[in-house]
């Protein structure tokens, strides 16, 4: 028997109330977010026999990771014939192993979350996100605290200055993709910020880690994303419309380190695309808008060029203006906001969006013509995944 994620669909997606300082728990907004999806899929609870999250749980970061499967199976009475979770691979980890699970016949309904409560955390002074406020720090901690450099933007500042010097890349070619997300943004009702963004207070605004500035940094919410894996055998019986999985890939080449990788400047982007396109017959020029990971918006050229949007060290020039990757242009990009003006969903939020344009339900974001080819990118460094995703029309 060929097993593949070909053989699964995403069947219903939802998400919880996404905002800054809620004040609410994980749980919460997990099953508020689940009991959405599970009504967009038109499944009851009890169909339910799989689970999937990344990481999962981990107690040592409360606010990145505040729900553990065992409580979600708890709080919905679920019985499980597969589950997963765990802190190794990347975000697209649980979405993956959920394809698996449907094809190989272990579950035929799996549930897939991420949830953050970041936004709240940081309101009461605890950080989530960095590596310096742990007590004693070890692993590849203790390499970067000591020079002060105890957050991604102190790393991901770095490679971007590495990248700005090998290929003259400048400010303003890099805040396209900032103004692009927040332009989309206000015409998404669900982003955090939808205000307009000017090339003017892009520069104006202060620094982060050279050269990333405050607009090219992720922006810290509470909320819940939940996706639904399906096996197609179940399409005649779901109410939405199903998103198929034509490819999907999590691949860990090169040197596990955000610090020590071969070539910086490509991270391991370059290695899922070579990934993603090896399990499908599509090629990057058949793809109709793509949600790239923009935790900084200087991940989101390494995804264009990992992906073979375009070549090495011509991202910069891709997005310069920004109408390329405008909602009408010829890659849409960050549709929804991303992570820069929507909120950092941590990845997944981006899937949510690939669903929601491919199915035709974007409203005023909404990419003309009917688009029938998504991808979707999650991560940075060493932890990278992506996903093909088809309308089936």
């Amino acid at each position: 028997m060929v097993v593949g994620e070909r053989d699964a669909v995403i069947s219903g997606v939802g998400q919880s109330q996404v905002g800054r300082r809620l004040g609410r728990g994980g749980l919460d907004l997990t099953l508020e977010a689940i009991l959405a999806a599970l009504d967009d899929a038109g499944l009851d609870r009890s169909e339910i026999d799989g689970v999937a999250s990344w990481p999962g749980y981990r107690a040592d970061m409360p606010a990145f990771s505040p729900v553990s499967i065992s409580q979600v199976k708890e709080s919905l009475a679920l019985e499980l014939n597969w589950y997963c979770a765990g802190n190794e691979a990347t975000q697209m980890g649980a979405l993956i192993n959920a394809c698996m699970a449907v094809a190989s016949g272990q579950a035929r309904h799996v549930i897939c979350y991420r949830t953050m409560v970041e936004s709240t955390a940081l309101a009461l002074g605890v950080r989530s996100s960095n590596i310096g406020n742990q007590g004693r720090i070890s692993g590849f901690g203790e390499f970067q605290v000591p020079f002060q450099a105890a957050a991604p933007a102190n790393w991901i500042g770095m490679v971007a200055s590495r990248y700005f010097h090998e290929f003259g890349a400048t400010r303003e070619q890099l805040g396209a993709v900032a103004i692009n997300a927040r332009r989309n943004a206000g015409l998404n009702p669900n982003a955090i910020y939808r205000e307009p963004l000017t090339m003017e207070q892009y520069l104006d605004s202060r620094m982060i880690s050279t050269p990333l500035c405050l607009y090219d940094c992720d922006v810290p919410v509470d909320g819940s994303t939940v996706i639904i894996v399906s096996h197609k055998d179940t399409v005649p019986d779901l109410k939405s419309r199903p998103v198929h999985v034509e490819s999907v890939c999590g691949p860990l080449t090169g040197r596990d380190s955000w610090d020590q990788m071969p070539d910086m400047t490509r991270y391991i982007a370059e290695s899922a695309g070579k990934r993603l396109w090896s399990r499908t017959d599509y090629k990057p020029a058949d793809v109709d808008l793509a949600e790239l990971y923009d935790g900084f918006s200087f991940l989101s050229l390494l995804w264009l060029e990992g992906l073979g949007f375009c070549g090495r060290g011509e991202a910069a020039s891709f997005v310069e203006g920004g109408q390329r990757i405008a909602l009408d242009g010829e890659l849409p990009l960050s549709t929804h906001g991303g992570q820069l003006s929507a909120g950092r969903l941590h990845g997944l939020g981006h899937v949510h969006e690939a669903v929601v344009q491919l199915r035709g339900e974007g409203g005023a974001r909404q990419v003309p013509g009917n688009p029938k080819l998504a991808v979707a990118a999650n991560g940075g460094g060493p932890l990278a995944g992506a996903v093909l995703l088809s309308s089936g029309q």
